[in-house]
């Protein structure tokens, strides 16, 4: 129950995206289609889940006993760089079209600090080796379920009759804003 729990406070309550403010660039600039909404938001939870088995495995086995901790934030910047880099190779061998579709914000995840933050709090926070993982997941899906929502928005407002001056950028952040308000409305429920 612990681990379902940290997953949903990760995912929902805590949501990187709209509580935390951590990976606004990709969520404003990648959720104006819901498929390549869908695909960084897989890319990017798959990169949350092997940063978190790494990281904790460089945290807590070399970094720690080692007395090496002023090391952390350059070793996981590095960590989340190979694997960044491991995930564009891949989808670029996989699905061209997603790939074309994630453009430039694919190589950006490695400078999405959702990522890096994701690292940091479970190193900060003392989390198990399980309790990571489930992090990293619910992180992961916290993060895809925002895109997703922007997304599915954002599609909407394409037909939907908004006034000129409201069109583009600052609809897209008025939405963000009331979604992240929506989401901090989550806080109360868990004391």
């Amino acid at each position: 129950m612990e681990y379902f729990l940290l997953f949903i406070s990760a995912a929902i309550i805590n949501n990187f995206v709209l509580s935390m403010f951590l990976g606004i660039c990709p969520f404003i600039g990648v959720s104006n289609k819901f498929s390549s909404a869908l695909s960084m938001g897989m890319a990017t939870t798959f990169v949350m889940v092997i940063t978190a088995v790494v990281s904790w495995l460089i945290w807590f086995l070399v970094l720690v006993p080692n007395n090496l901790e002023f090391l952390q934030i350059p070793a996981f910047i590095l960590v989340i760089a190979s694997l960044v880099q491991f995930v564009e190779m891949f989808i670029k061998k996989v699905s061209q079209p997603i790939y074309r579709a994630l453009g430039i914000f694919l190589p950006l995840i490695t400078t999405n600090c959702a990522i890096l933050g994701l690292a940091l709090l479970i190193a900060m926070k003392d989390y198990s080796f399980l309790e990571g993982i489930f992090f990293g997941l619910g992180a992961g899906a916290g993060f895809t379920l925002a895109l997703i929502i922007m997304a599915g928005i954002r599609e909407e407002l394409e037909l939907a009759d908004v006034p000129k001056p409201f069109r583009g950028a600052p609809i897209t952040l008025i939405v963000a804003g009331l979604l992240a308000l929506a989401f901090m409305g989550f806080a109360g429920m868990i004391s």
